[in-house]
């Protein structure tokens, strides 16, 4: 489009002073900001900001109107301390998988920041003795989960596939490609993981006019996880013209898992979320935790009028987190949100027929600027907006909701923090795992002697699956082992 075109598109749209510095600039700042003028939907911009702020004063207004209940017994379900419906479920899930019938789509848009790492999250290694990375972990538990399915169900070794979607970021989408590259894709065909991207969104002040953070760039920043829903739609390249919803489609895959990449216990593709969500015939689900103390913060799945939708903790009063069930003395509030989600891939293409009903939530942040000279100012309070939807604001739309309690010491274990926190960090998730795989071969019928770590490679067993040759052994030495006949010298 001609600078001429822009001009009048963005005058129009209130927001031409975008196009304030553009007698200073040379020719390839020029073409530059044209590009990304151009490709930015300004007009959704708009309706974004204005949905954004009425929402935001909608729900001011209705604090403590709307009555949020707990999830309905009908709703919810949980594998702890059920090993009789956890098969049941479980071999529902691997039929599906063994019938080509599962993908996975996988959030992986985060820099590892926090922990000191401007890598992408997933290329992290929390200091296993194998250090492995996540990415490489949940590579080799969808390797481990396709022979198994195989396996179970009769089927030739090699022949099932499980499609792995990894969802990155504008900074962070070369590197994740390069490091899957590098390490051969941990094993997978090529073919079978797809990258896209999330979305994203201009800053915007906080009346709504785009913020410029160079006289030739706008400040632009990611979506939020909710932008999974938009990026399924777009090409998955400039290159390739297939989206996500058109790969599944293609491949026939009706049921996705989709999770977070910081969690090192994540059961990536687990069929026994799928066989429960596909028995229930849900349409979207998601897994939780139980809360580990009232005051604890994090989101809880529950009932809001007629709906499910993900309560902040911030949402909840202590009288209602403090609540107890009177037939179990279980926390009533206690479904903890943990990112991970069953969907029909009906369902997700559904999401664009209701996506315009969907407000974006307001995050007033620090947002680097230019001022009237030119000059870039780094401003020292919240100055600006960064617009964002979450993964959970497509659950008031379902129609069939389901939830599944897990036990958290087998399924979270999230990485946040710096190393040395104590908590959420590099130190607690090595810890989990190990602790895991030591659980794994205690179930089998090993003892391990005190202070021993062992890391069972995923490729080995998925959930403490295959390991029958360890019933009676006693383990005193620590290390990781890539096969199960290793373990004979750990002994």
């Amino acid at each position: 489009m001609s600078y001429e075109a822009t001009r009048k598109r963005y005058d129009a749209a209130g927001q031409g002073h975008l196009l304030q510095f553009w007698p200073k600039l040379s020719e390839p700042e020029r073409a530059s900001l044209l590009v990304q003028l151009d490709a930015l939907d300004i007009e959704r911009v708009n309706k974004i900001y204005k949905r954004a702020v009425s929402s935001e004063k909608e729900a001011a207004e209705n604090t403590g109107k709307e009555v949020i209940e707990p999830l309905p017994e009908d709703a919810a379900d949980s594998v702890i301390g059920d090993p009789v419906k956890e098969k049941e479920w479980r071999s529902v899930g691997l039929e599906a998988i063994a019938h080509g019938q599962v993908g996975v789509l996988l959030m992986a848009g985060g820099q590892g920041t926090r922990l000191g790492s401007s890598a992408p999250k997933g290329c992290y290694d929390i200091g296993l003795p194998s250090h492995k990375t996540l990415f490489q972990y949940q590579a080799e538990r969808i390797a481990r989960l396709q022979t198994v399915a195989a396996q179970e169900n009769g089927k030739p070794a090699g022949s099932v596939v499980i499609p792995w979607y990894v969802m990155t970021s504008g900074p962070t989408r070369p590197e994740t490609e390069a490091f899957f590259k590098r390490n051969n894709y941990f094993g997978l065909s090529p073919k079978n993981v797809m990258f896209f991207e999330q979305g994203t969104l201009p800053c915007l002040t906080m009346e709504g006019k785009v913020i410029l953070e160079k006289p030739s760039r706008v400040a632009v920043a990611p979506d939020g996880n909710g932008g999974l829903y938009a990026a399924l739609r777009k090409p998955l390249s400039p290159s390739d013209s297939r989206t996500v919803l058109s790969d599944l489609a293609e491949r026939k895959v009706q049921y996705i898992h989709s999770y977070c990449v910081d969690n090192c216990l994540v059961k990536v593709a687990d069929p026994v979320f799928l066989g429960y969500c596909i028995q229930k015939q849900a349409d979207c689900a998601s897994k939780v935790v139980p809360k580990a103390y009232p005051a604890e913060s994090v989101g809880v799945v529950a009932r809001c009028g007629d709906k499910y939708s993900v309560i902040e903790y911030s949402e909840i009063s202590k009288e209602q987190s403090e609540r107890r069930d009177p037939k179990t003395g279980e926390l009533a509030f206690r479904a903890a949100n943990i990112v991970n989600h069953f969907y029909t891939t009906a369902f997700l293409h559904d999401t664009a027929s209701f996506e315009e009903q969907l407000a974006f939530h307001i995050a007033r942040k620090k947002i680097p600027f230019v001022d009237e000279q030119g000059e870039t100012i780094k401003p020292a309070k919240p100055n600006g907006m960064k617009l964002e939807m979450f993964v959970f604001d497509v659950f008031p739309f379902t129609k069939h909701f389901a939830v599944l309690e897990v036990a958290r010491n087998e399924e979270f274990s999230p990485l946040k923090n710096a190393p040395g926190t104590g908590s959420d960090d590099p130190g607690t998730s090595r810890r989990d795992l190990l602790a895991q795989h030591k659980r794994f071969l205690e179930r089998a019928g090993a003892t391990v002697a005190e202070g021993v770590e062992i890391e069972i490679s995923p490729l080995v067993s998925y959930a403490g699956e295959g390991l029958e040759t360890v019933r009676g052994k006693k383990f005193t030495r620590s290390g990781a082992v890539e096969a199960v006949e290793e373990l004979d010298a750990l002994v």
